[in-house]
């Protein structure tokens, strides 16, 4: 996507066996790159957030394999990659699906032929990411393009947390078909919920739409639902960590609440996924997806820039107030109008999605 008129991605080979990240934790008011040099580089990078979003995480752990195998190819080192790499974030299923890619392409073949193999893997699925996330921005565009004003007022757009180019290689999922309107002329706005306690809304989906210029405005968390009472909101497009194979998803905390709001409101309630998100092997998301609970620092402080300039952390809460942290929630399938997959929209539902995967017909769970 575009930075300031420069095509960028959030991670990429930056030869003599290291890759270059986006450094996240820095955004919106620092644009810095850094290096990964090593499997613990890797895990800190997924750990601590300066990569995440689910595909860009799947992506790294590939990466941080072809890391591992360049320093020491053995099958203990691998297994070890494997293990350090799978414990970074527990809800995204990506993660698991990448590591497992690299895992059967590397397992059978001798430790000499492996470092070559595992970087043509890793950038294999980067590139597979990308393709896949196109391929929804394309068939997102048709959703956009059915909801335009005759009287050629933007279309209204309300998205959260960040599913966009920053959580993926590139595109996005919920943002590719909003780009691929903007990029076509087509005018809309984007409602950018702020989406605490990591404001990932308010720092990141705001600073990619602006840099991409796509007009957009932030609005608090709770802002949702008054917005669509009032006619605002066109229809709804958010991205999701985890997919079920009867259609629940799991996204960032609040999602939830932003379905149960469109639906009294009657707007459309649409979610992007690239099909490695799709956990084909649990049907019940609410009791069987397993939602990551991150550290207290994140709801007790708010990172900003002071008017000195210095990102500064400022503590928002009073000291022995217990904390709950929960990363994500869960949007039952029928709360949602449809699912934007790489090969088309299809209901949230088993057969929605057998519909456009009849591979998975005999393994979906509950099949």
């Amino acid at each position: 996507m575009k930075v300031d008129g420069k095509m960028m991605r959030t991670i990429w080979p930056a030869g003599h066996g290291a890759v270059a990240i986006i450094d996240q934790t820095r955004l919106p008011h620092e644009l810095e790159t850094i290096k990964l040099h090593t499997l613990e580089d890797a895990v800190v990078a997924i750990s601590s957030m300066q990569v995440r979003g689910a595909p860009l995480i799947g992506a790294t752990a590939a990466y941080g394999v072809a890391l591992a195998m360049e320093r020491d190819a053995s099958d203990s080192s691998l297994n070890t990659a494997l293990r350090l790499l799978g414990q970074t974030r527990p809800t995204a299923v990506n993660l698991r699906w990448a590591l497992e890619q690299m895992r059967s392409a590397l397992v059978n073949y001798p430790a000499d032929d492996r470092v070559p193999l595992a970087w043509r893997m890793a950038n294999e699925i980067a590139e597979e990411d990308v393709g896949l996330n196109m391929a929804m921005g394309r068939h997102g565009l048709d959703l956009i393009k059915a909801r335009r004003h005759a009287d050629g007022k933007p279309v209204q757009i309300l998205t959260h947390c960040n599913a966009g180019w920053l959580a993926t290689v590139d595109a996005g999922t919920a943002t590719a078909p909003i780009y691929a309107a903007h990029d076509a002329g087509i005018p809309v706005h984007v409602w950018v919920d702020e989406t605490r306690p990591r404001n990932q809304g308010a720092s990141l989906t705001a600073w990619e739409l602006g840099k991409h210029g796509v007009p957009h405005t932030v609005i608090v968390d709770n802002c949702g639902g008054h917005l669509m009472q009032h006619g605002m909101v066109d229809l709804v497009i958010v991205g999701t960590d985890r997919t079920t194979a009867t259609g629940d998803v799991a996204n960032k905390i609040g999602t939830y609440l932003k379905a149960l709001a469109a639906r009294d409101n009657d707007v459309p309630f649409y979610v992007a996924l690239p099909s490695p998100t799709i956990d084909w092997n649990i049907a019940d998301g609410v009791r069987q997806i397993p939602i990551e609970q991150r550290h207290a620092s994140e709801v007790t402080h708010v990172q900003g820039r002071s008017r000195s300039g210095e990102i500064v952390s400022v503590q928002v809460t009073p000291d022995g107030s217990g904390v709950a942290n929960y990363g994500f929630d869960v949007t039952p399938a029928r709360l949602i109008t449809g699912l934007i997959t790489e090969r088309g929209v299809c209901p949230a539902s088993r057969e929605g999605l057998l519909s456009l995967f009849p591979e998975k017909r005999g393994v979906a769970a509950g099949s």
